[in-house]
C-alpha cells in the first residue's frame, strides 16, 4: 500500500491529488476551466511528482490518456471543466471502455449547493458520463474523495479494464478531508489488476478441441497485448504450427514476422488472401477478441459449421455472436499459461508428438500472394501518390520498435494489411471501437510522453487532421520528436468510397476544399514538407524522421475511391 506525502490538512482538491499521487500518476492531460482552479491550485502548490500537460480540447485530453494507457500498461488520466468541457471528454471515454483501456476522467463541476439554479454549465455529468464509462460517480462530499478515486482505479485496472469518471464539484474542492485517509493500492494503478484465472479444466478441454481439428486458427484481440500473453502465445504458436490471425486491435500479439502470423482478417485491414484462413478453418478459436462486426465481415465467417473455442476475460464476450463448444474465461496470460501446461503433460504421456497443422506453409503461401499485388502498387510510382507507397516507405525506414498511431480512416485499412510489425507488443495503435476522427494526433503524444525513447509516427488523411489541428501548439510546446503524415485528398474519403460502392458513386457533400497542411504546420513551427511527387517521397519522409523535434508530412494521396484499399465491401 502506498500513501500520500505528509500533510496536517487537505481539502478536497489536494486530496485528489495526493489520491493520484499515491496510485503511481504520472502525468495528467487537461485543459482549464472556471471550475477546476481549486484542483489546479492543488496541482500548482503540492509536490507530487506528476507532469500536467495543458491541451488545446478536451477530446485530445482524453485520446491522450487513451494513448499513453495503452504503450504503458498504466492507467491513463484526463482532466476538464464543466459544461462543454465535460461533453467533449465523451468520445475519448466511450473508445476507451470499448477498447478495454483504463482511462480515467476527472470533470470538475458546478457547486453542489447551486446544483438546480440554473446556474451556467449545469449538466447532470452522473447521468452524461454513465453509458460510457465502466465506473462513475459525482462527489458530493470531500470526505468521499479518496474512497472514490480508489473505487475507480479498483473498476478501471480489475477484470475486462475500461474507463471511469469521476465529478468534482467547486464547493467540494474547498472542503476538508482527514489525511490519515489517504492512501492506495499501487497494483491499482497498472492493468490487467488482479488477473483471474480460468477454472481448472477448461484449458485442458480447449486443447482437447484444438486437437481434434484438423485446420484450426487462432484469431487474437486486443486482449492477448493487453494481458502481456504474446511469450506464451508465440511458444504455442511455435510447438503446434497454427496459424495466427488478428483484428486490428490484435495486432502486436504474435509479430507479424513469425512464420504462423496470418495478419489482420475480417472487413478492414484483411485481404481477400488472409480472409482464406478464415473461411478455411474448421475451428476458429477467439482469443481476447469479441468476434464482433468487422473481424468477422458481419459475421460471414465463421460460417454455422465451424466449431469455435472462445478465451476472453469477460463473461459477457463468449456466446455473445458464437455458440462456443469450450470457453476459458479468465486472464489471456494466466489461460493461455494453462493451454501451455497443458500442451506440455499431453506430450509427456503420449507416444507420439502432438499434431502440427502446417501454419507456416499457409502463412508463406497467403504472404507471398498478398505482398506480390502489394509490391505492385507499391512500386508503381503512379501520381497521386498510393499509400501502399508511403507504407513501403515507412516499412523501409522506421526503426523496428517504433509506435505508429493511425486515426481509423484513410491510413487504417493500409498500415493494418501491409505494414508488417516487426515485433509482438504495441506499437501499432488505432481507435477501431468506435472510429472518431481526430484521434491520431492527439494519442500520438501521450504514447510519446508514455515510450518518449520512442520513434511515434502519427498517420491520418486531411479530414482528420481538421478536427484537432490545434493540438499541434501542444506538441510544439512539448518539443515532442513525432512525425506527422497527411494523406491529403480533399475529401471525407471513407464515406467517399462508400458512396462509391454502396450508392452507385452517387456522392454528396463529401468534399471540401484541398489545404495546404504543410504550410500550416509551419505556421505553428513544425518543419514541414509537401509532397506530391512520388519520386520525392522517401527523401521527404528521412529528412522529417531524423529532426529532433516534431515534423509533418503532408502528402497529396490517391482518392480512397480510387484506390484498391483493404476493405472487403469496396473490393466486391
Amino acid at each position: 500500500m502506498a500513501d500520500g506525502a505528509n500533510t496536517n490538512s487537505l481539502n478536497g482538491a489536494e486530496a485528489l491529488v495526493r489520491m493520484l499521487q499515491a496510485h503511481g500518476v504520472r502525468h495528467v492531460f487537461g485543459l482549464c476551466g472556471d471550475t477546476g482552479l481549486p484542483f489546479y491550485d492543488a496541482m500548482r502548490g503540492l509536490d507530487h511528482g506528476m507532469t500536467h500537460v495543458l491541451t488545446r480540447d478536451e477530446r485530445s485530453a482524453t485520446y491522450m490518456a487513451d494513448g499513453y494507457a495503452r504503450v504503458t500498461g498504466r492507467v491513463g488520466v484526463c482532466e476538464g471543466p464543466s459544461g462543454g468541457g465535460a461533453t467533449y471528454i465523451l468520445p475519448g471515454l466511450i473508445e476507451a471502455s470499448e477498447s478495454s483501456i483504463p482511462v480515467l476522467a476527472i470533470t470538475t463541476d458546478i457547486s453542489v449547493a447551486s446544483y438546480g439554479k440554473f446556474p451556467l454549465t449545469e449538466v447532470d455529468q452522473d447521468a452524461l458520463m454513465r453509458p460510457l464509462t465502466k465506473w462513475n460517480t459525482v462527489i458530493r462530499r470531500a470526505d468521499h474523495v479518496p474512497r472514490m478515486v480508489r473505487a475507480a482505479f479498483r473498476a478501471m485496472t480489475t477484470g475486462r479494464p475500461g474507463a471511469a469518471h469521476l465529478g468534482l464539484p467547486y464547493d467540494v474542492q474547498y472542503d476538508a478531508v482527514d489525511p490519515a485517509d489517504i492512501w492506495a493500492d499501487e497494483r491499482l494503478g497498472e492493468y490487467p489488476a488482479y488477473p483471474q484465472a480460468p477454472q481448472p479444466g477448461a484449458a485442458e478441454a480447449a486443447l482437447d478441441a484444438i486437437l481434434s481439428a484438423r485446420k484450426p486458427l487462432i484469431v487474437c484481440g486486443g486482449g492477448v497485448v493487453i494481458a502481456g500473453a504474446m511469450d506464451v502465445l508465440e511458444r504455442i504458436a511455435a510447438r503446434l504450427d497454427i496459424p495466427v490471425a488478428t483484428s486490428i486491435s490484435g495486432q502486436g500479439s504474435l509479430a507479424e514476422t513469425h512464420p504462423c502470423c496470418v495478419g489482420v482478417v475480417g472487413s478492414n485491414g484483411g485481404t481477400d488472401q488472409t480472409w482464406e484462413a478464415m473461411t478455411g478453418a474448421d475451428l476458429v478459436v477467439f482469443m481476447g477478441c469479441r468476434a464482433g462486426s468487422t473481424t468477422t465481415a458481419r459475421w460471414e465467417a465463421p460460417g454455422p459449421a465451424t466449431r469455435v473455442v472462445h478465451f476472453d476475460s469477460d463473461p459477457m464476450v463468449p456466446g455473445a455472436n458464437y455458440p462456443a463448444e469450450v470457453v476459458v474465461l479468465g486472464d489471456l496470460r494466466l489461460a493461455l499459461e494453462q493451454l501451455e501446461a497443458a500442451i506440455d503433460a499431453r506430450e509427456g504421456v503420449v507416444s507420439r508428438p502432438l499434431p502440427r497443422f502446417g501454419g507456416t506453409a499457409m502463412v508463406a503461401d497467403i504472404r507471398a500472394r498478398k505482398f506480390a499485388g502489394f509490391q505492385a502498387l507499391a512500386s508503381a510510382g503512379e501520381t497521386p501518390i498510393r499509400p501502399e507507397q508511403v507504407v513501403a516507405s515507412l516499412q523501409t525506414l522506421l526503426p523496428e520498435d517504433a509506435t505508429l498511431v493511425s486515426d481509423p480512416g484513410t491510413t487504417c485499412p493500409y498500415l493494418s494489411a501491409y505494414f508488417t510489425l516487426p515485433r509482438a507488443g504495441r506499437h501499432f495503435i488505432t481507435n477501431r471501437a468506435h472510429g472518431a476522427l481526430g484521434y491520431s494526433m492527439a494519442a500520438a503524444l501521450g504514447a510519446w510522453y508514455g515510450r518518449p525513447d520512442r520513434k511515434v509516427v502519427a498517420l491520418m488523411g486531411d479530414g482528420s487532421f481538421g478536427f484537432t489541428v490545434g493540438e499541434l501548439e501542444t506538441v510544439c510546446r512539448a518539443r515532442a520528436p513525432i512525425t506527422f503524415v497527411v494523406m491529403s485528398n480533399a475529401a471525407f474519403g471513407w464515406i467517399k468510397a462508400s458512396q462509391k460502392a454502396d450508392k452507385g458513386a452517387r456522392y454528396y457533400n463529401v468534399d471540401f476544399g484541398r489545404t495546404d497542411h504543410a504550410a500550416i504546420a509551419a505556421a505553428y513551427g513544425l518543419p514541414s514538407w509537401r509532397v506530391t511527387d512520388p519520386g520525392e517521397l522517401d527523401a521527404a519522409l528521412r529528412a522529417a524522421l531524423a529532426v529532433d523535434g516534431p515534423t509533418l508530412v503532408d502528402i497529396v494521396a490517391q482518392p480512397l475511391e480510387e484506390a484498391a484499399a483493404p476493405v472487403r465491401r469496396w473490393m466486391g
